[in-house]
């Protein structure tokens, strides 16, 4: 299929924020091969930003280079004894691909329903909620190299996963475009339910013995409660990645400050609740101009209309150095700054 190049294209309904901002110049990708015809030509230039869904990042002003939106269809799967290989285009919107495998009973991402976004950024991000992690379930991806302008499958141990981070975030950051994802489910897991209001949220409803359908529909119902809906507060969901520090580094912050909320990890290390920390120093719900923290969940910033990507930026930033100077705690943004 050939390609359509436009150009002084609007992003502000690419993006969940919802800023504006535009795109000096602007292509739609559907199918994988025309990333080869567009990486092919020299007219266009060499700056280039990759866009899935628009969930999880900030445009502080207009992008001079080449917008790449990925938008490759489709999804099946393998089924070979108790696990399933599901694998996406990187176009599909990332809980559709959930409902997916919930209605074929596959486990190992309910927790992981209504995250924003797109299929191919999941494995960038390493996204994760409710005790599961992208990681976990990952098999492999496909995905187009700009340098050499050929395709690559990356395993799980290529990709470096780390806490909402990646090989692809980091080292190779621009260089790969993901075009699709292969996931390992289970058909024959088991409720994970000990992370977060999920428990409490079976209890309401007087759930014993949860379903996958069960979990997906308690997780978005939480998600639901907490979190804006970007159609009518622009928002990209978690602002801040949780901060992890060393066991001995939160002994002390713990004697400083015993009502903390934190998660301990496998290597030892503790994860703070980055929303606890922006909460108790008053920043919750808080706004200047249209900048602001929602009301439910001091983790997410929000455009109550017209901020400025640039007014978004800044109001973060006060945030950072308000939690480092009252806790020596240095929060970083999850959301992608361009």
């Amino acid at each position: 299929m050939k390609i359509t190049i436009s150009t002084n294209h609007p992003l502000d309904h690419l993006n969940t924020f919802g800023v504006s901002a535009r795109a000096a110049y602007f292509v739609d990708i559907v199918e994988e091969n025309q990333l080869k015809d567009l990486f092919s030509r020299s007219d266009l230039p060499a700056e280039r930003l990759i866009l899935g869904g628009g969930s999880n990042v900030l445009f502080t002003g207009d992008y001079a280079g080449l917008v790449v939106k990925i938008s490759i269809p489709g999804i099946r799967h393998e089924v070979h004894d108790d696990h399933v290989l599901l694998r996406s285009g990187a176009g599909v919107v990332w809980n559709d691909l959930v409902w997916y495998a919930v209605n074929h009973e596959f486990w190992g991402i309910e927790n992981l329903a209504l995250i924003p976004g797109t299929v191919g950024a999941s494995p960038v991000q390493n996204i994760g909620a409710y005790g599961m992690e992208l990681m976990d379930v990952f098999d492999q991806c496909r995905a187009f190299d700009t340098h050499t302008g050929a395709f690559v499958a990356f395993q799980r141990a290529d990709c470096a996963f780390s806490y909402r981070d990646s090989f692809f975030k980091r080292e190779a950051q621009g260089r790969y475009i993901i075009t699709e994802v292969s996931l390992r489910l289970s058909t024959s897991g088991s409720a994970q339910t000990k992370y977060g209001a999920i428990q409490a949220e079976l209890d309401r409803r007087e759930i014993k013995e949860p379903t996958i359908r069960d979990m997906a529909e308690v997780v978005s119902a939480i998600r639901v409660s907490k979190l804006p809906d970007p159609s009518t507060i622009g928002n990209a969901g978690s602002f801040f990645k949780n901060p992890i520090i060393s066991r001995e580094e939160f002994q002390v912050f713990i004697r400083k400050h015993p009502d903390v909320v934190y998660y301990p990890l496998a290597d030892g290390q503790i994860k703070l609740a980055a929303g606890w920390l922006i909460d108790q120093a008053g920043w919750r719900g808080k706004n200047q101009g249209d900048s602001g923290t929602w009301k439910n969940q001091a983790l997410v910033l929000v455009n109550h209309g017209n901020a400025s990507g640039q007014e978004i930026y800044l109001f973060s930033e006060q945030i950072i150095q308000d939690i480092r100077q009252r806790y020596g705690i240095v929060l970083e943004r999850e959301v992608n700054i361009v």
